[in-house]
């Protein structure tokens, strides 16, 4: 990649994780306020984001919302960089998340 892909690259990691960081704040919020679908759907995206710009950081795509679970869970969880723990509370945002919309 050239100077200006890679920077551009990097600013997409950087927007991602900056959209995790505001996602996770508006939950508690939402909590207080009684939506609590609504804060279960932003734990969600939060994740998400936060898993997206992770397989960014590391050279891997992926087109769909499952793609990006299906790449997290084979290239990190399996690998034990992630928990177990953490990969199963992702898969089942997911699951909640396709059940709720």
């Amino acid at each position: 990649m050239s100077n200006t892909q890679d920077d551009n690259y990097d600013e997409l990691i950087k927007y991602r994780r900056q959209r995790a960081h505001e996602t996770l704040a508006e939950i508690p919020f939402l909590s207080k306020q009684g939506f609590y679908n609504t804060a279960a759907n932003r734990l969600y995206y939060a994740c998400y984001y936060a898993a997206v710009a992770l397989l960014l950081k590391n050279h891997i795509t992926a087109a769909s919302h499952a793609g990006v679970k299906t790449m997290f869970g084979q290239h990190f969880v399996s690998k034990g960089l992630i928990t177990k723990e953490s990969g199963r509370a992702y898969s089942n945002l997911f699951d909640y998340r396709q059940h709720s919309d």
